[in-house]
């Protein structure tokens, strides 16, 4: 089975969020997925079978599968518009959120995904100390965004992997005003047994909304401080967010696995 590591929302290899991504005739069982997942140990593996018009689409990170995920789609929509289908500039995905819609420009990839709805939340002592700072506000979604006093609070603190366990939401997202760019953030998910996320396309669909409505504008570039570091170009309507990526091929490779 042909399988294909792909560095998402950046242009150039060893910098944004490496996925894997397997186009497949027909569906794996789960399990074998997930050790597939597993076995390539990055933030996400996503698997897309044809279906109708598009293709089913489904994300599985080392922790289990997840409903939502950028970095992930980005890739698929690179490697069907390159390797399986290069006629199409329009790639549409049936998913656990639903139908999203990839649109390819040139070398860019625009994601139509849905936008969190944010809810205030107190900022707790459990966030400073999971942080290691504390944060001037905080908001749930289906992850919890924790709005920091600067840029360099959210680069040079490492969260304490443990005591994020316990804070509420799937991911923690750490944000802060930009320098160069609008926004910079980082994303955690050590409940999915990925400590840091390098660049999170469903984190900035939380990340982008907020900073929407600071700065009374619809569009936003912002910037993923990880290691890797990464750029995301979004676009609010409503409800619904646009974020945009470059990709970059990292491998190809021929997963050999006996199929029960």
């Amino acid at each position: 089975m042909k399988q294909y590591v792909v560095d998402a929302f950046t242009d150039k290899v060893f910098a944004g969020n490496p996925a894997a991504v397997c186009v497949m005739d027909a569906w794996l069982p789960d399990e074998l997925m997930m050790k597939i997942t597993r076995e390539n140990n990055l933030s996400e593996t996503a698997f897309a079978v044809p279906e109708g018009e598009g293709y089913r689409l489904r994300w599985f990170t080392p922790g289990g599968e997840i409903d939502l995920c950028g970095h992930a789609t980005l890739a698929a929509a690179y490697v069907i518009t390159r390797f399986v289908q290069p006629e199409l500039t329009t790639v549409r995905f049936k998913t656990l959120s639903g139908t999203l819609t990839v649109v390819k420009d040139g070398d860019l990839f625009a994601m139509d995904f849905p936008a969190y709805e944010l809810r205030p939340v107190p900022v707790t002592d459990a966030m400073e100390q999971a942080i290691g700072a504390r944060p001037l506000e905080a908001y749930m979604g289906r992850d919890l965004l924790c709005v920091m006093d600067s840029e360099e609070t959210v680069r040079g603190k490492d969260p304490d992997q443990t005591q994020l366990l316990s804070l509420d939401g799937l991911l923690l997202h750490t944000t802060a005003q930009g320098k160069n760019f609008d926004c910079v953030s980082r994303s955690f998910a050590p409940k999915l047994n990925v400590p840091e996320d390098p660049v999170c396309g469903s984190g900035h669909c939380h990340i982008l909304p907020y900073w929407a409505k600071q700065y009374g504008r619809d569009e936003l570039v912002a910037y993923q401080a990880s290691r890797r570091g990464g750029v995301v170009y979004g676009k609010l309507a409503g409800d619904r967010v646009t974020l945009s990526g470059k990709a970059a091929l990292y491998a190809e490779a021929e997963i050999h696995i006996e199929q029960a």
